[in-house]
């Protein structure tokens, strides 16, 4: 089994330079996404399928202090994917190193990666019809190289090595940061959590909610009659327009699951 690696954001380090963003359009060959100014400061509203990573810039104000926090945004590679359990054609894998894997010749657009991902991280290229999110540089890594983000970031805020050095890494910034953060936490350590933990972990100065993390991500129970029932079935017993209209039944009710999950989580710890 190849050894489980893992990425870490401190967003009590990072400086917003974005010099990630850039390295990842180049050694992605990725066009510029035009923008308009909003009056922020944050370059782009979301990710695209254009643009796999990004520097979200969150403006805080307590106790008559003002603090801009800024956290790197992309695919999380969860432990237990929602994206690959959905994907019917298996374009979407699970890896034993960590990474979730994307097959783009498999993708067939239907979306269903896009609806069930608890992070809003797939988007879907209408030009393409076909799916698009970060895979960690995986064409890096495997050639013992680090990911380009990472290797671009000369602030100490992005890490990369494996799991177990991360972690230890995360633990020791979070100790330090409670001094003058104590809501700061670790997010995607535990892989105990809803999704298995996250290959692309934090250290947060606050709750996960303050940057629009989901403070207890789970991957919808459905997915797993989706998964396991409906798909094999389907695929030996039904027609195309069929599945798709089971496909769309199944997707309406993960749908109508994350909504009102969303509506009473607590803090992640």
């Amino acid at each position: 089994m190849a050894q489980e690696i893992a990425m870490l954001h401190d967003i009590s380090k990072c400086t917003a330079c974005r010099a990630c963003m850039v390295a990842c359009k180049q050694w992605k060959n990725l066009p510029a996404d035009p923008t308009t100014f909003e009056g922020e400061f944050q370059s782009h509203s979301d990710l695209s399928p254009t643009t796999y990573n990004l520097i979200k810039m969150k403006e805080t104000y307590e106790n008559g202090q003002f603090r801009w926090d800024f956290l790197k945004f992309q695919c999380m590679h969860c432990g237990d994917p929602a994206c690959a359990k959905a994907c019917p054609e298996d374009a979407l894998t699970k890896l034993d190193n960590g990474v979730v894997s994307f097959d783009y010749d498999k993708c067939v657009g239907c979306g269903y990666c896009a609806t069930n991902c608890p992070f809003g991280v797939p988007k879907i290229d209408k030009t393409t019809n076909k799916s698009t999110k970060c895979d960690l540089c995986e064409d890096r890594i495997a050639n013992g190289m680090v990911p380009s983000c990472a290797q671009t970031c000369t602030a100490d805020a992005i890490l990369y090595g494996t799991r177990e050095e991360m972690t230890a890494i995360a633990e020791k910034r979070l100790e330090a940061l409670k001094k003058d953060y104590p809501n700061a936490q670790l997010y995607g350590v535990d892989q105990s959590n809803g999704v298995g933990g996250t290959t692309m972990m934090y250290v947060l100065t606050d709750h996960p909610s303050t940057f629009d993390l989901p403070e207890s991500p789970k991957v919808p129970t459905s997915l797993a009659i989706w998964k396991d029932v409906v798909q094999p079935a389907g695929k030996m017993m039904l027609g195309a327009t069929t599945m798709a209209v089971v496909g769309s039944i199944i997707t309406h009710a993960m749908k109508k699951e994350k909504g009102g999950a969303e509506g009473g989580e607590d803090h992640e710890q």
